[in-house]
């Protein structure tokens, strides 16, 4: 019996790049193709087609609900790089952990394109998205330890080339499904654009596995990395890190927006682009062609060229970052101010702001993680690792609770069908007053009408609005001008009813209802959409292949089989209206005060963070200051 050779624990003794680096690269590709396919689809998903996902139609999911739920996914998917940095630092090592957590992370993603097929799809999409989170999340840290584990004395520098290189791929594989997978998504549905990321992560998974031998793998250090942890060291070091990386978490809780409320505020934005009308979700295509520029851009000519006049340390060019990062946010501001007015700014307010969005994060997160390595004590890299990656889920999650938080729930959420009409007491509590609500259902236990007091004197005044959009071309009304038509009708507790333009094609009037206070529950009110038909234009299909697409989008076919209302067949391309009523359900921060919140969040922590570099002082810990052994040896 041939005895089985042992894996290379030692660095190899070479000046170039080690030979297990192309099919980390090659891994890395297939895999961030896997998670930002899935992720750029996400939050359009749940608004726009997971209602659709059952035998009958549900509740669409409101914008803010889909951001919360959005950030959460994410929040959980970078928590859980701690659970897998402990699997592999202390008990398996990391290629056995990389390999089992990405067995689990193709199952996620197959559990996605069954959603629809059997069950309800709203637990399929929970359960995929936790088996997601746990496969991503717990080889995360990982995978950047084990780049790093790969180097030993004599080519220790070319770590920071190849954590560029790293990145660059990462943005390679994103690049090519942000583009995929949202046109996978209109035009053939949620299965084949969940499914076909899953096949990329099978194939990620068999070529890290080909690369085992030509890997660098590190023991795991057992109870001796406890050891180190608590160490005065170790503790030193954790602490260090903890305080640059509580500023890094708030770098994240905005750059992740760009997967969430970006792309909603897309949807209100003209998208067409160097001739082609954009899909919302191909917009954040632009951050990974940008990340390709970036990196080798500021790499071999930004940083030689700033360094000759200001020397730049890694935590400077974090502080850079993080400047850069409020003034992308400051541009969406002010894009989101133009939807605000009624208007419909070009895309290119969030193409200028992507690109200091993505100069931002070559000096925030690749620099993050390249430092983090080095500041690592070298029993402890991956947990280090898995630090960083915490850093954005607490960020995640801090974007995540302020949407629950601005989120004002319904009194109608809680009530089901035990008959056709429900009486519900409303804010007093008591049936029979004037606060009384009135909800009936369809036989499928789905709610088909709301009635409030004072809802017919509220339809009156829609009216009115109606008429002036029909005299105004079907623009609808500025917000000083629907604000004067609001104030001259009374609710039925003698105030005046408020307006807000939301955008272009929808308007909101609400009253404070019986509670006599704004933005709680027991508001009630009405929205009105203009429901324009669509305009022939060419379409960002790509024109003669368009022949080959099916003859509608896969949410209008699906409207269709449900027995929705279908899109008009008709030449008539006058624009038609929409009432919805409601009671609460509304946001306590939306439109332009919700950006400039988060930019005034990122200003204040940038400025602090200046205070931060002039004080700290890094220490760096290495790989191979132990004997090397020949490449030749495990040829």
């Amino acid at each position: 019996m041939t005895e089985r050779r042992p894996y290379a624990s030692i660095p190899f003794q070479t000046s170039g790049m080690p030979p297990g680096i192309p099919y980390i690269i090659g891994n890395e590709a297939a895999e961030r193709f896997s998670f930002y396919g899935m992720r750029t689809i996400l939050t359009v998903f749940m608004v726009n087609y997971l209602w659709l996902m059952g035998a009958i139609p549900g509740t669409q999911m409101s914008n803010a609900a889909a951001t919360e739920r959005f950030h959460s996914f994410v929040a959980l998917t970078y928590l859980t790089p701690v659970f897998g940095a402990i699997l592999a630092d202390v008990f398996f090592g990391k290629f056995r952990v990389i390999v089992g957590l990405s067995i689990v992370y193709c199952l996620g993603h197959a559990t996605l394109a069954m959603m629809g097929v059997i069950g309800q799809a709203e637990t399929w999409l929970i359960a995929g998205l936790w088996l997601i989170s746990l496969g991503s999340g717990g080889i995360k840290p990982c995978v950047s330890a084990h780049v790093g584990d790969q180097f030993g004395k004599a080519n220790r520098h070319l770590i920071s080339r190849m954590f560029d290189w790293f990145y660059w791929t990462i943005n390679l594989g994103a690049f090519v499904s942000t583009l995929l997978t949202p046109w996978l998504l209109e035009w053939y549905g949620p299965h084949l654009a969940f499914g076909v990321p899953g096949v990329l992560m099978a194939l990620a998974t068999l070529v890290f596995w080909m690369g085992r031998w030509k890997f660098i793998h590190i023991p795991a250090g057992g109870w001796s990395f406890f050891r180190e942890m608590f160490s005065p060291g170790g503790i030193k070091a954790l602490g260090k890190l903890s305080g640059i990386y509580f500023f890094i978490a708030i770098f994240w809780a905005l750059y992740d927006q760009s997967g969430s409320s970006w792309v909603l505020q897309t949807e209100n934005m003209d998208r067409r682009f160097l001739g082609v009308d954009w899909l919302p979700s191909q917009i954040q295509a632009l951050n990974p062609i940008l990340i390709l520029t970036f990196i080798p851009l500021f790499s071999y000519v930004v940083y030689p060229l700033v360094n000759r006049v200001f020397r730049l340390t890694p935590l400077r060019k974090i502080a850079i970052g993080l400047f850069l990062t409020v003034i992308s946010f400051l541009l969406v501001a002010v894009a989101q101010q133009k939807i605000d007015a009624g208007e419909t700014p070009s895309v290119s307010w969030q193409l200028v702001a992507f690109v200091a969005l993505t100069a931002g994060e070559v000096m925030v997160s690749i620099v993050g993680l390249e430092f983090s390595y080095t500041q690592a004590p070298k029993s402890m890299k991956s947990v280090v690792m898995a630090l960083f990656f915490f850093a954005v889920s607490a960020g995640n999650f801090l974007t995540a609770q302020i949407n629950h938080f601005i989120q004002v729930p319904s009194p109608l959420d809680k009530i089901s069908a035990i008959s056709n009409e429900v009486i519900h007491g409303g804010f007093d509590g008591a049936s029979g007053t004037m606060d009384d609500l009135r909800i009936t259902f369809d036989e499928n236990s789905q709610r088909i009408g709301l009635a409030f007091t004072g809802q017919a004197e509220l339809g009156t005044l829609m009216d009115q609005y109606e008429a002036v959009i029909v005299s105004q071309n079907f623009a609808a009304p500025s917000q000083a001008e629907g604000e004067a038509l609001a104030l001259a009708v009374l609710d039925p507790w003698g105030r005046p009813y408020r307006y807000r333009l939301l955008h272009r094609d929808l308007l909101r009037v609400s009253s404070d209802g019986p509670d006599g206070r704004a933005t709680t529950r027991w508001d009630q009110g009405a929205t009105l959409s203009i429901v324009r038909p669509e305009e022939a234009t060419e379409d960002s299909t790509g024109g003669w292949w368009r022949d080959f697409l099916p003859d509608r989008t896969w949410v209008e076919q699906r409207k269709l089989e449900l027995g929705l209302a279908p899109p008009p067949a008709s030449a008539d391309t006058t624009p038609t209206f929409e009432r919805e009523f409601f009671v609460g359900g509304q946001v306590k921060l939306e439109g332009a005060a919700y950006f400039w919140f988060f930019s005034g969040l990122m200003i204040s922590a940038a400025a602090v963070f200046l205070v931060v570099v002039r004080f700290y002082r890094p220490r760096e810990y290495y790989h191979g200051d132990e004997e090397e052994v020949p490449m030749e040896s495990f040829h």
